[in-house]
Parts: C-alpha cells; structure tokens; sequence
C-alpha cells in the first residue's frame, strides 16, 4: 500500500498577498511585541483595580476591559500597516504626520490639558493624542528626505528634514511635552546618523540640543523639578521615586506576588509611567530582567534588519522608528530606576494608555513594513 504526501497548505505557487506578507513579516519581531502586549494585559489585572479605585471608577476592571480594547486596536493597526509595500508606507505616513501636525496645533487653541501638557483632544469618553502619531511618521518623512540627496544631490534635502523636525519639535515644546521633544528629538540623530550625514552635522546637533535644554531647564519650572529629582532631590518632592525604588527592594529575586504589592496603591500613575515598579514588586528582578530582555531583543533584531538594507531611506527610516521604540522604553525603565528624571513616556506595549498604543502600532506596522523580507534571508524563496 502506497502512501501519497498531503498537498500543503499554501502552495509554493501561491503568489497571492496574503502568502507574500506572511513569507516576508519578520515573525520574530512580531512574537516579541505580542509577549510584551501579553505581559501588559497581565499587569493591567494586577494594578487595574487599585487604579480604578483610587481614581473612583465603579468597575474595577475598567481599565482592564480598556487596556484590551487598546491592545487590539494597537496589534491590529500594526499588522494591517505591515502589509503595505514600502512606498505606501511611506505616503501613509507622510499623510498621517500631515494631519496629526494639523491636529497638534489646533490642540494649543481648543485643547484639553493633563498633567501640565496640552496635548490631548477630547471627544466626550475618550481622548486622542496627536503626537503620538507625529513622532514615527516624523522619523519615515525626514528618511525620505534625507535619501533624495543621492538622486538629486543639488537640493537641500538635510535643510528640509530638518525645517521638518524644528516645527514639529516646536510644536512638542509650545504645549509644552518635553519628554516627548527630546524622544522624537533622539530618534531624528539616529536616522540623521544612519544616512550618513557628516559629522559636524551630528556635532552642531547634540551642542544645540544642549543648549535648547539649560535653556528648558531655567525656563520652565516643572522641567527644574523634574531634573532635580535626579540632580538634587533633597530640594523637591521626590515621593514617586522614592516608592518606585521602594517597591523594587520590595520585589527580591523573585517578588512579593502577583496582587501584593504596595506601590501600585500609593502612586497615581502606577498603572502608565511606573508600571515597571509594579512588575518588579511584584514579579522580582528576574521578571524585570527578562522584560528588558525582550525590549533589547527587539531592537537589537530592529536594527540588524535595518542594515541589510540597500535603499537609504528605507535603512534610515527603519532604524529611526526601531530607535523610537527601543529609547521610549529605556528612558521609562530609567525613570523607574531613579537614573533617569520623570518624564511622562509610558513602558511601549505595557503601560496603561490608547494613544500610546495606536502610536506603537503605527510605529512597529511601519517598521515592519520597512524591513519585510530582511528578517526570513535565511528561509529560501518560498520562505
């Protein structure tokens, strides 16, 4: 008796989109940020209800059923973007940074402030942050830019990414959102960095950066404070911090449990800016450990597909929006460890917030998109 082999699945044959787009999506790189969104569903469980509680929501799921909604919406917007062929992720963005600019600076007339920061729009139950959706069509814009001067050298193609950046970095700091502007502001030199732009360039860059930010810091009282808790915090209130560091100690080797821990019912925004503190209260340092695992991960397989590739804006823009999301989360994690001054960034994927969900969708989609087929070289024609 014979045996025929079962015909598979998708044929080699297969030409179809949906074949193409599962044979090139780095699968890697998707599996990260699925765990990441998984751990934050987790943590939202676990520091939810005290939130809830503390804030007066009836429901003490409230911000759990919400943190589902927002991780679907996220993880969705980011696979439907991946899809797209690299120049429609390109006019995509172009488009969005467009209309979110349009958006953020409507935001300083009609806007709804949070936190000392104007930056939100609000539309009865929920509300919407433009510059999330800013920071990584910014980074793919100014790529594009930056690759033309190969093809028509005569132009002033850095001048132009760069006229592009001081608006928008404008645009951060009249709300004002300084954390965001020095996020978006980190990203922008890498992708300058990563298309080759002379190093004076670089240079003048970081002493202007240096000089925006004594400025900030002399100009704006809550930007002094917020330093200070780093630089001097025997002059400030440093109670966030201090807890954050308590809850740390808390946590051991392998934590206090899962709902034992304090800090998340003393500090307000324990379930966005210092999630981190919770999860590793609760799940010790080796939780912690294995969470900036998968964040260096990511990047480190980011960034490594973004260097096999020949097109300069491509590798430009995949590299800036891979380092939007690797800074993003040590910026936070440095917050939470008292090296780095509070500054409003939320842990990407795991904290608490929808606009700050859609925007690492968007961020990721692009960036997946960007780099299709870099990520499976090893698979074969046929993947």
């Amino acid at each position: 008796m014979t045996h025929t082999a079962s015909a598979p699945l998708l044929p080699r044959s297969d030409s179809s989109w949906f074949t193409e787009w599962r044979r090139t999506l780095d699968w890697g790189l998707v599996a990260g940020i699925l765990l990441l969104t998984g751990i934050g569903l987790l943590m939202s469980l676990a520091v939810g209800p005290s939130a809830a509680a503390r804030i007066g929501y009836e429901d003490p799921y409230h911000f759990t059923y919400r943190q589902a909604v927002h991780a679907a919406i996220g993880v969705g917007l980011m696979l439907s973007v991946s899809v797209l062929e690299r120049k429609w992720a390109r006019r995509l963005a172009i488009v969005i940074f467009l209309t979110s600019a349009v958006l953020m600076a409507v935001i300083l007339l009609i806007g709804h402030e949070v936190n000392g920061a104007q930056s939100w729009l609000r539309f009865s139950a929920f509300s919407v942050q433009p510059s999330e959706m800013v920071k990584p069509t910014l980074i793919v814009l100014c790529g594009w830019l930056l690759s033309q001067r190969d093809r028509y050298p005569a132009a002033p193609w850095a001048a132009a990414s760069f006229v592009f950046y001081a608006v928008t970095l404008g645009l951060f700091l009249l709300q004002p959102d300084v954390g965001g502007a020095a996020l978006v502001s980190m990203a922008f030199l890498t992708a300058f960095f990563v298309s080759g732009l002379p190093k004076r360039w670089i240079i003048g860059f970081g002493a202007g950066g240096a000089v925006l930010a004594v400025t900030l810091y002399n100009l704006l009282p809550y930007v002094k404070v917020r330093v200070n808790t780093i630089l001097n915090p025997s002059s400030v209130d440093t109670f966030q911090i201090e807890k954050t560091i308590e809850a740390i100690g808390r946590g051991g080797l392998f934590g206090t449990g899962p709902g034992e821990g304090q800090v998340k019912l003393q500090i307000p925004e324990a379930h966005t800016d210092f999630i981190f503190a919770v999860i590793a209260e609760e799940f010790g340092l080796v939780a912690i450990v294995a969470v900036m695992a998968i964040y260096g991960l990511i990047a480190i397989r980011g960034f490594r597909s973004a260097a096999r590739i020949e097109d300069g804006f491509v590798r430009t823009a995949a590299a800036g929006l891979f380092a939007l999301f690797a800074i993003q989360a040590a910026v936070n994690i440095g917050v939470n460890l008292a090296v780095v001054p509070p500054t409003g960034l939320t842990l990407p994927f795991i904290s608490y917030g929808g606009s700050a969900m859609v925007g690492m969708g968007l961020t990721l989609g692009l960036a997946l998109a960007l780099v299709r087929g870099e990520g499976t070289r090893s698979r074969g024609p046929y993947g």
